[in-house]
């Protein structure tokens, strides 16, 4: 494609990337990528982590500069030195890892750093107006007084979306919007996307989420170890053949088969109560061996039930008992010690410190484990339980890689690794496959259902209703706090749990 046609091009189709490459040190990360997308479109963006999605995304949005190629914008050459310059053109991007201030207002998350002024000084009552309108629209009912700490991971990620959308922009780039959000979040956000799309704002959507591309995109573009492997002109694409386009290989079955579990109980939990009646009266036993899966559309309480039960959050009435021993209610410690861990649904905000390495990563939480003679740190003990922790857990990184550099999968394998090295008898895992690709899937899966046949009692938090059937022995359905049923493995299908969940 020549210069000047590329550009006749841009006039009809809003964004041409045309030979785009990039490379970071020894990798290539990008290599001589062409992407359009026309005004009022939505072009899904896929591939595995490290695939170069979020590369591409970060050189449209004018985070960084490509080594090589060209783009155009709406008829004109396009080189964005900064987001700002890229946001001045109408282009915006929500990040996978929300950006927000914890410490700041809804509304002074939406407009940071281009906040509305009234005679000289910030109108806070606009400000806070304007929020609720987006939030309004997307079916998020908080006050945008609030701060940004207190609001669930669901939520923050409708602000990062409602922030864009105040944007007014003309191409938004969307990398997992809907990673943290339930059925009922998902569709206000389509909605949204629709409405929007209507209006001539085209839209890069790159989703783990794969039955989402057949619902809202209109063409598909594959990308794989940084280079272009396949187009699709419509997104009704079966997901098998995104699967195989995104990991180069045919998928023949995605979960594991798991292995019988014993009688003997692990944990039992009896009349649970939050302290704040998030959820009430929850009550079960978890088996050696067994994997428990724990169900529900967002709001029904899961997170805060398995935060609960390792000691992260109070409660105000019931018991939790590891080996018949009744636990001390709001101590985490008291947890740990009994052999409970947990693997929160935040990884980079509560499961991994970024910018320390694997190695240290692995000793923060085992430094009884590591301390050497006089109770100092041997850095060579570290050294030596990271690299086993890695092996065992076929981490893709070196003990002294920063956690920041790794992909999504590893870093999940990073948090796991950390806690297994504490020999566990429990481990409660919270949105375990969160942004992660369907390739990394399988491996976390093989060692969720390897660490069951060890013998441990593992409990599985997920909003993907497949995950939860595919692994788990049991499955408990929550709705709005309550328990709405425990369903064995045999009668535990998508209709029943969501006949429940929504009962």
């Amino acid at each position: 494609m020549t210069s000047t046609t590329a550009t006749q091009s841009a006039d009809r189709q809003g964004l041409v990337v045309q030979g785009v490459s990039k490379r970071f040190g020894a990798t290539q990360a990008l290599h001589s990528i062409d992407l359009q997308v026309r005004p009022g479109e939505v072009v899904a963006l896929l591939g595995e982590n490290g695939a170069g999605k979020s590369t591409l995304s970060n050189i449209i949005a004018g985070v960084f500069p490509s080594d090589t190629g060209e783009m155009w914008w709406e008829g004109n050459p396009y080189a964005p030195h900064s987001p700002g310059d890229a946001l001045h053109v109408g282009i915006g991007l929500i990040h996978q890892e929300m950006r927000l201030l914890p410490d700041l207002s809804v509304a002074e998350n939406v407009f940071v750093g281009r906040q509305l002024t009234s005679g000289g000084k910030i109108d806070r009552k606009e400000m806070e107006r304007r929020a609720q309108e987006q939030l309004q629209r997307l079916g998020l009912d908080i006050s945008p007084s609030r701060l940004v700490r207190t609001l669930k991971v669901a939520a923050q990620q409708q602000v990062e979306i409602a922030k864009a959308l105040t944007l007014r922009a003309r191409l938004l780039i969307l990398d997992e919007p809907t990673a943290a959000l339930g059925e009922e979040e998902t569709d206000h956000l389509f909605e949204q996307v629709d409405a929007l799309r209507a209006e001539g704002v085209s839209f890069i959507y790159v989703s783990h989420r794969l039955e989402e591309i057949a619902r809202i995109c209109d063409r598909v573009v594959v990308l794989r170890d940084g280079e272009w492997v396949a187009s699709h002109d419509s997104a009704q694409v079966p997901v098998r053949r995104l699967v195989e386009d995104m990991v180069g290989r045919s998928i023949e079955t995605v979960f594991p088969e798991l292995s019988p579990s014993t009688n003997r109980e692990a944990i039992t939990v009896t009349g649970l109560t939050a302290h704040d009646n998030f959820f009430q009266d929850i009550s079960f036993t978890v088996h050696e061996g067994e994997i428990f899966g724990i169900a529900g559309i967002v709001g029904a309480g899961r997170t805060e039930l398995v935060r609960a039960i390792a000691g992260a959050d109070p409660v105000s009435t019931g018991t939790v008992a590891v080996g018949g021993r009744q636990l001390k209610p709001g101590d985490t410690r008291d947890a740990i010690r009994a052999g409970i861990v947990l693997v929160p649904e935040d990884r980079k905000q509560q499961g991994v410190v970024l910018d320390m390495s694997i190695a240290d990563n692995v000793a923060v939480a085992n430094l009884d484990n590591v301390a050497g003679g006089g109770g100092f740190i041997s850095p060579r003990r570290v050294r030596d339980v990271a690299e086993e922790a890695c092996r065992i857990m076929t981490v893709k990184g070196r003990p002294e890689q920063a956690a920041r550099t790794l992909s999504g999968g590893n870093q999940q394998k990073v948090v796991i690794a950390k806690w297994l090295e504490r020999k566990p008898k429990i481990v409660i895992l919270d949105e375990p496959t969160r942004g992660i690709d369907v390739g990394a899937r399988e491996s976390i899966y093989d060692v969720i259902v390897d660490l069951a046949r060890q013998g441990m009692a593992v409990i599985v938090v997920s909003s993907e209703l497949e995950e939860v059937l595919g692994l788990s022995h049991r499955v408990l359905v929550l709705a709005r706090g309550k328990s709405k049923g425990i369903l064995d493995r045999t009668e535990a299908t998508d209709v029943a749990v969501m006949h429940l969940a929504t009962a």
